[in-house]
């Protein structure tokens, strides 16, 4: 079984992902982790994330057993990860790691951007969350304070709303639910309730 989870940053979609995996006893691959490396090892050598070439280097070269999962959290790899991920070419590099995980026995969670649509479009079971872009500005601004940093509201929120610009506007996979998606706002509701109706969801689509 294949579950794709997609949705715009902070939408809780990573959560929500691991948290059926476990469930239901499959693999996880968070996708975005995958551009935030990318990202991450442009930066630590000294290049520009809009450097096209530099980046498909980095994605073609990506040693994901050497990068350290509190390396990618900084928001300076964070906005050098929605950069990249911009250019087909990167997304083409890894494209095929993203398919092999999937069909990793006995299944797999993707939490991405584009699972749904591009990289898994016959997953079993595709979920796009979303909440308001207030709501998510919240989510990540508390989130960056439990970690000492003390960031700008008004700040996180503009990061925010560029970040789903550059994601929705771009023209290889842009991020919007698949046609067959089951499309959960979490912007009013518990990790509990959102877990809840994932699963309830989930169970339609393995009957079916």
């Amino acid at each position: 079984m294949i579950i794709a989870v997609d949705g715009p940053a902070a939408a809780g979609k990573g959560t929500l992902a691991r948290a059926l995996a476990r469930h239901y006893n499959l693999h996880f691959l968070d996708t975005g982790a995958l551009y935030r490396m990318v990202g991450l090892s442009v930066l630590a050598a000294g290049g520009d994330p809009h450097d096209g070439k530099a980046a498909l280097k980095a994605a073609e070269t990506l040693r994901p057993d050497r990068i350290r999962d509190e390396d990618l959290r900084s928001e300076a790899v964070g906005e050098a990860a929605s950069v990249v991920a911009v250019n087909p070419q990167v997304r083409t590099a890894l494209l095929g790691f993203q398919r092999a995980f999937a069909r990793k026995q006995p299944g797999a969670v993707l939490d991405g951007r584009d699972i749904g649509t591009v990289v898994c479009p016959d997953a079993q079971a595709k979920i796009f969350v979303t909440a308001s872009a207030e709501v998510r500005a919240r989510r990540r601004h508390a989130e960056l304070a439990e970690r000492g940093a003390a960031p700008d509201f008004a700040a996180v929120l503009a990061d925010i709303q560029a970040r789903d610009e550059r994601d929705r506007s771009r023209a290889h996979a842009p991020l919007i639910p698949a046609a067959d998606a089951y499309v959960l706002d979490s912007s009013a509701l518990s990790r509990e309730e959102a877990l809840a109706k994932a699963i309830a969801y989930v169970e339609t689509r393995k009957a079916g």
